[in-house]
């Protein structure tokens, strides 16, 4: 499928990992949790019975977006989200690994100080990458990567990289998959955005030309990891 066109390698994968952990663990030490995802039957919850979730364990204690869910099954969840803001970045190229490792130090510096204000901000969760695949065989693709500004930062300072901004996002809904395990190689990506395909099997509900990645844990942790594909529903 178009969506999942664009590889990279193991060997670059990996060193963009070891150069993420360098400075993710500096934002936030995670201690171990137990973390379980039990698959449900399909259950579609009316809308005046649903409340907002309490913040999930898999967030670390970290604050992270809020949502309800609103229909959940074995192999997705469709969740609502409250309106949110975020602090961005893009980059385009051929290589995710190269990509996420330049735009993630680029967020860290973010909340680190380099701002306006020289504030720095906790770090939050989750870190999210939306993929758009280049159409071409050289697969030009696009990378966004944002992290969750907290309702805490009530007036988030403006960045002075010019290459981050702060941005906004209405309530939305998503079907999301999640999955536990170290994510080693975009093909891992890929092999869970394809499950949740066919878990929806039906492709007019959700947009199909791109896509986005949720990572849950500093690349310390091993255990008890949480990650999820989000498809943006329609």
């Amino acid at each position: 499928m178009y969506l999942f066109d664009c590889i990279t390698s193991r060997s670059q994968y990996f060193r963009m990992l070891i150069k993420i952990a360098a400075v993710f663990v500096m934002a936030v030490f995670v201690q171990g949790e137990k973390l379980y995802y039990k698959p449900k039957m399909i259950k579609i919850i009316p809308g005046n019975e649903v409340e907002p979730q309490k913040k999930p364990d898999f967030c670390n204690k970290l604050d992270c977006p809020e949502y309800k869910v609103i229909e959940s099954s074995s192999g997705y969840e469709l969740r609502e989200y409250t309106a949110t803001h975020w602090v961005s970045t893009t980059l385009a190229g051929v290589d995710y690994s190269e990509a996420s490792g330049t735009m993630f130090h680029r967020l860290f510096d973010y909340i680190q100080g380099k701002n306006a204000k020289k504030e720095k901000i906790a770090m939050t969760a989750p870190v999210l990458v939306r993929l758009i695949p280049g159409p071409g065989p050289a697969c030009e693709s696009n990378f966004t990567m944002s992290f969750f500004m907290s309702n805490k930062v009530t007036d988030p300072p403006a960045p002075t990289d010019p290459t981050v901004a702060l941005n906004s996002a209405p309530t939305f809904r998503a079907y999301v998959r999640q999955f536990g395990g170290y994510v080693r190689k975009i093909e891992d990506w890929i092999k869970e955005a394809q499950e949740l395909i066919k878990s929806i099997n039906d492709s007019s509900k959700y947009y199909t030309k791109f896509y986005f990645t949720a990572g849950y844990d500093s690349p310390f942790r091993i255990f008890n990891r949480h990650n999820e594909i989000w498809f943006i529903s329609k």
